[in-house]
């Protein structure tokens, strides 16, 4: 079992960086294997709604999206890490993100997902929730932890202070482990065919 990590912060071995790894150590504990990747500093292109990503099956850009998108089935989990940004996540990640599992629905389907943010102060929670919409719209099953999955510093040196922070990170991958381990080996729920109303309705 395979668990990407994707931190979206400029800094790469910064706070949110510092939350993730606790989460990777306590999933290499269980032996699973992951993978972190850095979203870097240079900007990522949103979605121009082009549609070509449902010809394809990727995004028409050569860049770590497309990476991913063709690497999915690598993956058992997946958890997006990012700092507060004025109570958001990071441009980077957004812009990653939304792209990613925009044609890939199905794909995404079973697979648990977790988010990680790391704040100075505040806007923690906010930035956690829009994190979490690209589960709960792809069939995700999203992993809980002891609290909302948040660590609080403005440094690495920081984060290691906030043993609470820290241990709702171990808690988030003890959970992980165990939903990985209970969900190996069974087939997600069979859908019905997707509908899209645009909340219009015929007239009478």
């Amino acid at each position: 079992m395979k668990v990407l990590l994707i931190n979206g912060s400029p800094n790469e071995s910064g706070c949110t960086a510092t939350a993730l790894q606790e989460v990777a150590d306590t999933l290499h504990s269980h032996d699973i294997e992951t993978e972190t990747l850095y979203l870097g500093k240079k900007p990522i292109a949103g979605c121009i709604a082009c549609m070509k990503c449902f010809e394809t099956g990727h995004c028409f850009r050569e860049d770590a999206v497309r990476e991913i998108q063709q690497r999915l089935g690598e993956f058992d989990a997946i958890v997006l890490g990012s700092p507060v940004y004025y109570s958001q996540p990071t441009g980077q990640i957004t812009s990653f993100c939304q792209r990613l599992f925009f044609c890939k629905e199905g794909e995404m389907a079973g697979k648990p997902g977790a988010s990680v943010v790391s704040c100075r102060r505040g806007g923690a929670s906010a930035t956690f929730e829009q994190l979490n919409q690209y589960f709960t719209i792809c069939n995700m099953p999203v992993v809980p932890s002891q609290y909302w999955n948040s660590v609080h510093g403005f440094t690495p040196d920081d984060v290691r202070k906030d043993k609470e922070g820290l241990q709702t990170m171990r808690t988030l991958g003890e959970n992980m482990a165990w939903m990985l381990k209970s969900l190996k080996g069974k087939p997600h729920p069979e859908y019905e065919p997707r509908l899209r109303t645009h909340f219009i309705q015929d007239k009478y």
